[in-house]
């Protein structure tokens, strides 16, 4: 019982501070993808928070183009670090049962979920926010028009001219939900099977 009681408070701490960090990370990938205005606050405290190790990482890790790999390569580490650490805590995972194979692909398979989830939620926000901003000026309105709009120009592109009424975002979430239930089910019992 005494390992129970410390264990879930020490699992969930863990959690929460690598799922911050990782979200972190992936929003200043993602923000520096699609071009983010990044004078905006929200913007300056990711870098903040996440330039110490990319700094490193990017003496070695050279950008492709317009995707920053450095940030790819911290994510997906911390992922995989998060996921070992979790499942030692835990007492889920061991070095005899160790799948290295399993387990990328399940690390591969979560930073898929966590795009959807990302872009999902933007897209939710965004929306919301149209409804009481009308001007979309403030910070927050900003970044999620950045976060969303090529997405959302993509889906506008495939509906027909409906007189200026605009569905391309329940389109879009149409779109990512239904992502998430065709891709992310076949990743996980792959990475079952191999591990």
């Amino acid at each position: 019982m005494g390992m129970n009681y410390f264990t879930n408070p020490v699992v969930f701490i863990l959690d929460s501070v690598f799922s911050f960090y990782i979200i972190a990370v992936f929003l200043r990938f993602l923000l520096q993808w699609c071009r983010a205005d990044f004078r905006n606050p929200i913007s300056k405290f990711l870098i903040t928070i996440t330039h110490p190790p990319l700094k490193i990482l990017r003496r070695f890790i050279p950008a492709i183009g317009n995707i920053d790999t450095a940030s790819l390569v911290l994510v997906f580490v911390l992922q995989l670090l998060a996921d070992v650490t979790l499942g030692y805590v835990q007492g889920t995972m061991s070095f005899s049962a160790f799948n290295i194979g399993g387990l990328i692909l399940t690390v591969f398979a979560q930073l898929i979920a966590l795009l959807l989830d990302v872009l999902f939620y933007a897209v939710f926000a965004r929306a919301l926010l149209s409804w009481f901003d009308q001007g979309g000026y403030n910070d927050i309105s900003r970044l999620l028009y950045s976060l969303t709009e090529p997405m959302l120009r993509i889906f506008r592109a495939m509906l027909p001219n409906l007189g200026g009424l605009d569905l391309s975002i329940v389109l879009a979430l149409m779109g990512l939900q239904l992502a998430e239930m065709l891709l992310l089910p076949p990743l996980y019992q792959l990475a079952s099977l191999i591990g």
